[in-house]
């Protein structure tokens, strides 16, 4: 359904930082980085995941319940993505990483805010 995402950033620099570290435990790879022009961009599996200054010359901010999800192969993949992330600058919320009970059933998850504040969650879905 999606092409891609693009998320805001007041500062790509600390923004590449982050999204080098996550994305590459992931096997992400960095296609585009374009200071001048205001964008970073990842590719995998034929989704791109983009970061921008805000063309209008406004701050950037994140959407207040908004989440975008990864899809992990492994729980331990979760855990590895998590991880860098916390190095790299973003900061761990909502709860420690681990499963989640839903009425469909189980799903490993870790969450990071990115150093702009973007919500993103690591993904398994056991038995899937």
């Amino acid at each position: 359904m999606f092409s891609h995402i693009a998320v805001g950033s007041n500062d790509l620099a600390r923004s590449q930082t982050f999204y080098d570290a996550t994305f590459a435990v992931l096997g992400a790879a960095p296609i585009m980085s374009d200071p001048a022009a205001g964008r970073l961009a990842y590719a995998h599996k034929g989704a791109n995941f983009m970061i921008c200054t805000p063309i209008n010359g406004e701050a950037a901010c994140f959407a207040n319940g908004g989440t975008i999800g990864l899809a992990c192969e492994s729980p331990e993949q979760v855990e590895a993505w998590h991880a860098a992330g916390c190095a790299a600058g973003g900061a761990s919320c909502e709860d420690a990483p681990g499963i989640r009970e839903f009425a469909f059933g189980p799903l490993y998850l870790a969450y990071l805010r990115d150093p702009d504040g973007n919500k993103l969650c690591a993904l398994h879905a056991p038995g899937q």
